[in-house]
């Protein structure tokens, strides 16, 4: 089938799976050309199939010859009906580490689940023993708790009150006023049971009572901070809170793991185009006056840039880990640059839709956007009959 992007508001419907396999190739040749990183050789990512979760698998496997085991929720194709991204990510990537000769089996389930963290554990105690190395990057707007049954959904409100500033439709460039309805306490709190640190930990305990972490094992979660003109929606609202825990969340897995000498660490990473970003209201409008100034500046970074350095220069550079003072690792340090967040802030004043396309950088925003599935990649034909059935035997 020829296979074109379908948009329906901030998702696209169809993926290329052509174009996702180009996107894999070309994230593992910048690892490839950056060298070795003398890092973890069994890695297990939960959340592995786009965006933080992918570049840490391919950071892993390419930089480090490490053996993977990728655990995501992701949709296979149907006759006619493409696959989601991240299924083709997934496919791609085990050709590819397979073709180097590097270990990679996948589990597609829900990671919140009791049945894939066990479905999980015997894998690793079949075929790695244990992991030295475990990456949680799940980025779902729902989850059914796996005690209660509950189905808990997250929402992306400010608290205290209701928020108004500028935000852009990326598709036509519109910039426009939103105003966002403040949260009420179930909705922090199903906010922070979806996005917190609880199933994080839930996942430790299991593998630490299953004996497979290895001796001085570490576990890293993904998190974001931001400037203050995104505050109230993103660090103040309702995910902040989520992030809160899920930061808090750290110090006690490290607690539990002290009898292994094993750590837990959130990274705090750059805001980047992502399916979940893209929906956030204000963040789109953030993000493409933050890339016009970083690529400016020449330090913009995708995934894949940001993942090697917190790898070769935070997690594995050979002494300790270097953290703020609230135990963070902190790799968005550029983005959060004072001259980068100056000349946000009085860009951001004068952003309109007549202004955006000179002082912003939307097209590379739509681009990104575009390359989460497939679409907008240099040497794929996208004009040819494709196959949109791509399976791999190793996804189980």
């Amino acid at each position: 089938m020829i296979i074109e992007p379908r948009m329906r508001g901030f998702i696209c419907l169809t993926a290329h799976p052509k174009g996702c396999e180009q996107n894999v190739k070309n994230q593992i040749e910048y690892i490839k050309s950056k060298g070795t990183i003398d890092g973890a050789k069994r890695v297990l990512v939960i959340g592995a199939s786009t965006g933080f979760g992918l570049a840490s698998r391919i950071t892993s496997a390419f930089g480090s010859n490490a053996s993977t085991i990728g655990v995501f929720f992701e949709k296979p194709a149907a006759e006619g009906k493409t696959a989601s991204p991240g299924w083709y990510n997934s496919a791609a990537f085990e050709q590819e580490a397979h073709k180097a000769g590097l270990y990679a089996k996948s589990i597609n389930g829900d990671a919140f689940s009791d049945e894939v963290k066990q479905q999980t554990i015997d894998m690793i105690k079949a075929d790695l023993g244990q992991v030295d190395l475990i990456i949680y990057s799940l980025a779902s707007p729902v989850r059914m708790h796996p005690k209660t049954g509950v189905l808990h959904r997250s929402v992306l409100k400010p608290i205290g009150g209701t928020f108004t500033n500028k935000t852009v439709d990326f598709h036509t460039g519109n910039v426009s006023q939103v105003s966002i309805e403040p949260a009420n306490q179930e909705d922090i709190d199903n906010t922070v049971v979806v996005m917190g640190g609880e199933d994080w930990s839930m996942w430790m305990e299991d593998m630490k009572n299953a004996g497979v972490l290895a001796d001085g094992a570490t576990t890293i979660a993904y998190s974001y901070i931001g400037p203050s003109v995104t505050e109230a929606v993103y660090r103040k609202g309702t995910i902040g809170r989520a992030k809160d825990h899920l930061e808090a969340t750290a110090f006690k897995i490290t607690d539990s793991l002290e009898s292994i000498g094993g750590k837990a660490y959130v990274s705090v990473n750059k805001a980047l185009v992502t399916q979940a970003s893209s929906a956030i209201p204000v963040i789109p409008l953030y993000i493409s006056l933050l890339y016009k100034i970083m690529k400016a500046e020449g330090i913009h970074e995708g995934c894949i840039e940001q993942i090697q350095r917190l790898f070769s220069q935070r997690l594995y550079q050979g002494g300790a880990v270097p953290t703020d003072a609230q135990g963070r690792i902190r790799i968005d340090d550029w983005e959060m640059r004072e001259d980068v967040q100056e000349q946000v802030a009085a860009l951001w004043a004068q952003a309109t839709t007549e202004t955006l396309p000179a002082i912003g950088d939307l097209a590379g925003y739509k681009q990104d956007f575009l390359n989460l599935f497939g679409f907008g990649f240099a040497g794929v034909d996208y004009d040819a009959d494709t196959n949109e059935m791509m399976h791999v035997e190793s996804i189980k």
